[in-house]
């Protein structure tokens, strides 16, 4: 049990008792008792006792007159009567003290009061035993009788009261009740002994002495205890001088030895304090080095300590440093565990990572932090690149599993680039760089781990050079866009177009999509860019609705990347692009990609829906080339579903492979969403998906994507997009009809 709740229990325990023997004491006092003696005797008893106790010099031992009290009262009133004086004396003492400035803890006083009576009621029924078994009559006038009952009394008193303040002792410090008692408890049984003695002798002045002997006994006894408090006080006194003087002496001594020893002490201290302050510095630079070369966050080396290493296995030369390979690894999308989970599971992940790269690798090999998520490793001593690969290999697996971190299974997936030293590495950053384009190479070819040759570094010099030229595209003039017609294939009308980014560079001509699109991406650029596609097609389309009545609500699908998607500026661009170009919202549609929409689903969610709030139709396109869970998909505010070309183009002469194109349109049509297969480019292709009752297509069976003034062209001669679909409802009809020709206004 606590401590303190003990101690309460046994002062609560005591309390009662003692409240059930005052109760008792009280019920059963005689009335003959109650006269004038016996009133003067409690109100001596209330008042004077508690101011009659003599300290006895250096013991600690106080001698009182309440003891005497008692004792007297028990011979001249019984053991009841004792009782309750008992419980007067020591509420009057405890309040005595109190007014005198001692404080007393949580129910002490009625501790103190029931632990007295508890005392008193036991040496009562002690007493009494005592007496039916000795024969003892304290009241014949015998003084060897008087001397016995006083003496039991006495010693039962201070057996009963020194238990139970070594109980309380006990419970309060923590040790034995016999020890406590020994030490603290035995020296006190002289109170008892004295109060018993005094007793005795104002028992036989009050029955044997006459009134003039009793008041000379008072008298003489008043002088002695006058006499002997100011005795006491004055030995008190003597004592302090004399200790005083001693104590003088002493610091003189001292102070002569302190000044004796005083030149070898500062000598001492300063010697102590040189020491100290040369640790203290030692400590100090071995913290500031340690900071200066390893990662606060996962106590790894860092970048700095990495490059030191990487010098020094450049400057020994390749004879030995053939046999170092660096790995260079970085999570992907680890923003994603910062913005769904916070930073602080994110930091727990990459904590968790250096643990994991420690244990793989072993105690000759380094491992550092050099970036947010990126890492970087040397193997040390290798037989070849196929070791190395193994190696790494080990890491993706072990780093691709999940984390478990505060119930939740974390997925991080990563990529890392093996690059071997080679003597064209002047620098720790020729190696580093040739470690991340491996790399790089790996994440665009999702390998998940790829190996430095020098045709990669070709590639990547390319491509920074690219992404240097397009930063400037948008300014130079050399981005345009071309159109790819959107066509109904219930009745082959024109519905809009797909709007397509080129590039052609003025020295190295037209670059593909697909080469300068993932730079953008990776760069940032295509932000800004698609800022000026959203400016450009939305101004176009405008334009085109003006050319004829049935151009009026033609509309145009701009493609939106998975980096703009995270941006929430993506609804003020749209909204200024719309505005700029007083286009009706729902002429702009807005094409996000199935993998971007749920790399982020809940974030995906929120933008769409202000996106939605403008008027703009979306699309979500690619369909089933990615992830998708049905639980969010059916929460995005999409209108169209795209069907990716991949499952067009498996779509036979005879409409065989056309399964999951039938899926993806019921599945359409149950979301109460409209279809666009993209691809077209066979007329059984086209067949198929009328069959299977797809809403829109787009192909080069319909028309290649032209530039803006060969579209515009297009729609001055009001081109037919679906000629099979007029030659079945007009046989006669002609490609080169007169009326075929003209523009429609």
């Amino acid at each position: 049990m606590n401590p303190l709740r003990l101690l309460t229990f046994y002062k609560l325990i005591v309390i009662f008792i003692g409240s059930i023997f005052l109760i008792t004491a009280t019920a059963n006092l005689p009335r003959q008792i109650f006269g004038w003696e016996f009133t003067f005797f409690l109100v001596f008893t209330l008042l004077v006792t508690p101011r009659m106790s003599i300290e006895l010099p250096r013991t600690g031992i106080f001698l009182s007159f309440s003891d005497s009290v008692i004792f007297l009262s028990f011979i001249l009133y019984g053991g009841n009567a004792a009782i309750l004086l008992v419980a007067v004396e020591t509420l009057a003492n405890c309040l005595y003290l109190k007014n005198n400035g001692k404080r007393f803890g949580k129910l002490m006083i009625l501790f103190n009061i029931s632990s007295a009576v508890s005392a008193t009621a036991i040496t009562y029924i002690a007493w009494t035993f005592f007496l039916n078994l000795s024969g003892i009559d304290y009241k014949s006038g015998a003084v060897i009788d008087l001397i016995s009952a006083l003496g039991f009394l006495a010693i039962a008193q201070f057996f009963s009261s020194s238990v139970l303040v070594a109980f309380l002792s006990s419970i309060l410090t923590g040790e034995s009740a016999w020890r406590v008692w020994k030490r603290d408890c035995f020296a006190s049984s002289m109170t008892q002994i004295a109060g018993a003695f005094l007793a005795g002798v104002a028992y036989g002045l009050l029955i044997y002495a006459n009134f003039l002997m009793t008041a000379i006994a008072v008298f003489v006894f008043g002088i002695i205890y006058v006499n002997y408090r100011q005795t006491i006080k004055n030995i008190n006194k003597s004592i302090e001088q004399v200790e005083r003087v001693e104590r003088e002496k002493a610091e003189i001594a001292g102070l002569k030895a302190e000044e004796a020893k005083a030149h070898a002490a500062e000598l001492e201290i300063l010697l102590a304090k040189e020491e100290q302050t040369s640790e203290d510095l030692l400590r100090s630079k071995n913290a500031l080095e340690h900071a200066a070369f390893h990662d606060f966050l996962t106590d790894l080396p860092n970048r700095t300590y990495l490059v030191e290493r990487l010098n020094l296995l450049i400057e020994i030369g390749i004879e030995i440093s053939h046999k170092y390979y660096v790995l260079f690894l970085d999570l992907k999308r680890f923003k994603n565990i910062n913005d769904t989970f916070g930073h602080r599971v994110g930091d727990r992940v990459l904590k968790l990572i250096g643990k994991r790269l420690q244990r793989i690798l072993r105690r000759e090999d380094t491992v550092a932090r050099v970036g947010g998520d990126e890492f970087a490793i040397i193997l040390n001593d290798l037989s070849s690149i196929d070791e190395a690969r193994e190696i790494a290999d080990q890491i993706y697996e072990k780093l691709s599993s999940p984390f478990m971190i505060d119930g939740s299974k974390i997925y991080s997936d990563l990529n890392i680039g093996i690059a071997p030293f080679d003597v064209e590495h002047k620098k720790p950053e020729d190696i580093l760089r040739d470690a991340d384009i491996a790399r790089h190479h790996a994440k665009e070819t999702f390998c998940g781990v790829g190996v430095f040759d020098k045709t990669l570094r070709a590639l990547y010099l390319e491509k920074l050079s690219l992404e240097a030229d397009l930063r400037f595209a948008v300014e130079r003039g050399e981005l345009s866009m071309h159109y790819q017609p959107l066509i109904s294939l219930k009745d082959g009308e024109l519905v809009g177009f797909e709007a397509l980014l080129r590039w052609r560079h003025p020295e190295k001509g037209f670059i593909p999509p697909v080469k300068f699109i993932p730079i953008a991406e990776d760069s940032g650029l295509i932000i800004p860019i698609t800022k000026w596609i959203l400016r450009e097609t939305c101004s176009q389309i405008a334009e085109w609705q003006k050319l004829s009545p049935m151009y009026r609500r033609l509309l145009v699908s701009v493609n939106i990347s998975g980096r703009h998607l995270t941006e929430e500026d993506l609804v003020k661009d749209v909204r200024q692009a719309l505005k700029s170009s007083d286009l009706t919202p729902s002429s702009l549609k807005l094409e996000i990609t199935e993998s971007a929409a749920m790399a982020n689903a809940e974030l995906s969610i929120k933008i769409l829906n202000g996106l939605k709030n403008l008027g703009v139709q979306l699309s979500i396109d690619d369909f089933g080339t990615g992830y998708s869970s049905l639980s969010y998909l059916h929460r995005l505010p999409f209108d169209t579903l795209k069907i990716d070309r991949s499952f067009v183009i498996e779509v036979g002469e005879q409409g065989e492979n056309s399964e999951i194109l039938q899926t993806i349109v019921s599945l359409a049509k149950n979301l109460k969403m409209r279809t666009i297969a993209e691809g077209i480019e066979t007329e059984s292709q086209l067949a198929v998906l009328q069959n299977l009752g797809c809403d829109y297509g787009q192909g080069y069976l319909m028309s290649k994507p032209l530039p803006k003034e060969e579209m515009e062209q297009a729609l001055y001669q009001n081109r037919d997009w679906l000629p099979m679909l007029k030659m079945e409802s007009d046989p006669t009809a002609s490609e080169n009809s007169p009326e075929k020709s003209l523009p429609v206004f």
